[in-house]
């Protein structure tokens, strides 16, 4: 099920505090995918990882802070992929849009075991209310600059179409990706993933979208 597996070949006494909560996060996240959100137990984190139930007990005492830590550590995650997509896109809609498409099928971030484990607290009715708590906020941020970029590109090249409603159709349409990719008996790579939200983006903005990507970049 899942493509992820914790490191835990460094001695247990050897590694510090901090690395050692984030090879228990990173069990976390392949004991989601295998077992579900309601399902885990930090008996099943701590066999994951190749360590003591007690060492799991020490660093976050219960399974309530193991999980909303694990949520906060992919959301992070998530938020400074798209992030360092984003600056790196420079000043155009077009490319800042291409920027926030491409981040979301980064082979770091879309891998059988994170697309399970973000399924996981998405869908599942325990993991929804914490999921709102943590990660709310952030969401808003990412969706009103998807609009924002979208209300610019739409102006400039003058498309039609109302900018609230097509950038949440882009979100949904990448969000649904990968709820099919982790869903279907013979998943397909981010690569295809990607080519798929291009489809839909380049019915927007023909212009400048085609199924293999963004026009402009194609050509240069």
């Amino acid at each position: 099920m899942t493509d992820e597996q914790p490191n835990s070949d460094a001695p247990p006494r050897k590694q510090s505090r901090e690395a050692r909560r984030t090879q228990l996060i990173e069990a976390t996240i392949a004991a989601i995918a295998v077992h579900g959100y309601s399902r885990i137990t930090l008996t099943e984190v701590a066999r994951t990882a190749g360590l003591s139930h007690g060492l799991v007990n020490f660093h976050f005492e219960t399974k309530e802070k193991l999980l909303g830590e694990t949520l906060i550590y992919l959301y992070d995650e998530y938020r400074q992929n798209w992030e360092s997509y984003l600056a790196a896109a420079g000043p155009s809609p077009a490319a800042q849009l291409d920027a926030l498409l491409r981040a979301d099928f980064d082979p770091s971030i879309c891998t059988q075991g994170r697309l399970a484990a973000w399924c996981s607290f998405w869908s599942e009715t325990q993991g929804r209310p914490l999921y709102q708590e943590r990660c709310g906020a952030n969401d808003e941020k990412y969706n009103s600059g998807m609009q924002e970029i979208v209300a610019r590109l739409l102006a400039e090249s003058s498309y039609p179409g109302n900018p609230t409603l097509v950038a949440r159709v882009i979100r949904l349409t990448s969000d649904g990706i990968w709820l099919d990719m982790m869903t279907l008996n013979a998943p397909y790579p981010p690569a295809e993933g990607l080519a798929t939200l291009y489809a839909c983006v380049a019915a927007f903005f023909p212009r400048h979208f085609g199924e293999s990507g963004l026009l402009q970049r194609m050509k240069s």
